[in-house]
């Protein structure tokens, strides 16, 4: 498959569906509109399915794991073993996205798409591209070919995963180094300036947050990234966890599936995936607002707003993870409570 055969088979969300789940809010006995974004992300997610008989009963958190080169630049509190380390914990169960996923119902979906060391552990899924991307200091993280490989890997394993039953899919990564590449991509795509999207990450220090800074403005001066073309911002200074939940994104709008974003690398991810295929956006879901400075821009980017804003900025996909009992609560009113006419109640007009 081509990414333009994959962006092909893209068709808008079914708005008669999307319409018919408004009326099905509507008629329920409360004040109209009163459950807000709930209400309408249970109205997209119609138009998703084609059905306003919304269930999102199995649903999975597909995890992107990979190292980035740019670690090399003193960019990050932790050092690159850190990525390894976690992807074999999400094999085991122990990691912060795995906890909340067992409360979520939740299954955790790793794939090593690019590790620096071997990682082997129950239920990890390896297309390892690379064993992690060069310096984006020094020239272009990846070789265009390998960016869209990641690209159509994500699409494909995303579209398997809904072929095997799941009606809903969390976005999560885990790379030392992610969110200095998701910025230099946002600042390539935006035409930002490093200082008004570079944010502290997992706990930098002013020093830290200087050095990287330093590193994204060096990568854009030496790669020279055409905005116009998404692969190559990609290719050129970006990495194969952000190469393959951008994948996920367009194999899920392709699956008719929903997808939630997570924090500023899912939504970075999440805005290639817009910019190769604008109608994947309206498959997509935005579980929360990030702590990260340009996590705000990136979802008045997509279009998107946020169901939870609590500071949060862990990735792994604990945000997009956390959205998922929020829509069971909304999706137990949506399909649980009387009407208006089985009570005998005047129903709700809309407000001038």
């Amino acid at each position: 498959m081509q990414l333009d055969e994959l962006c092909a088979r893209i068709l808008p969300p079914d708005q008669a569906a999307a319409g018919r789940a408004k009326q099905r809010w509507d008629s329920i006995a409360k004040p109209l509109g009163s459950l807000g974004l709930l209400e309408d992300a249970v109205i997209r997610m119609a138009g998703i399915f084609g059905s306003d008989a919304v269930s999102i009963e199995k649903r999975g958190c597909i995890v992107m794991c990979a190292d980035n080169g740019v670690v090399a630049q003193g960019v990050t509190q932790t050092g690159q073993e850190v990525t390894a380390v976690v992807t074999k914990n999400f094999c085991s169960g122990q990691t912060s996205v795995c906890a909340m996923g067992r409360y979520a119902r939740c299954d955790i979906l790793p794939v090593d798409i690019g590790v620096a060391s071997a990682v082997e552990g129950k239920g990890l899924t390896v297309h390892k591209i690379l064993p992690g991307t060069a310096d984006m200091t020094q020239g272009p993280a990846m070789a265009r070919e390998q960016a869209l490989d990641a690209i159509l890997f994500g699409a494909e394993f995303a579209m398997r995963q809904a072929q095997a039953g799941y009606r809903i899919f969390a976005t999560g990564e885990m790379g030392i180094g992610n969110t200095t590449t998701s910025s230099a991509i946002l600042c390539a795509l935006l035409q930002k300036e490093p200082e008004e999207i570079v944010g502290r990450g997992a706990g930098l220090s002013t020093e830290g947050l200087g050095r990287k800074i330093g590193a994204v403005r060096r990568a854009l001066a030496v790669n020279r990234p055409d905005r116009e073309d998404p692969v190559d911002v990609l290719y050129k200074v970006g990495g194969l966890d952000i190469a393959g939940l951008c994948g996920v994104f367009l194999g899920a709008a392709a699956a008719r599936v929903p997808v939630l974003t997570d924090g500023l690398i899912s939504c970075t991810a999440a805005l290639l995936a817009k910019r190769l295929c604008p109608a994947c956006a309206g498959y997509m879901i935005a579980s929360h607002c990030s702590e990260e400075p340009a996590s705000g821009l990136l979802l008045r980017e997509l279009g998107l707003t946020a169901m939870i804003t609590a500071g949060m900025r862990l990735g792994e996909g604990t945000g997009a993870v956390a959205a998922l009992p929020l829509l069971d609560m909304a999706l137990a009113v949506y399909h649980e409570m009387s009407t208006f006419s089985q009570i005998e109640i005047e129903s709700y007009q809309p407000l001038e």
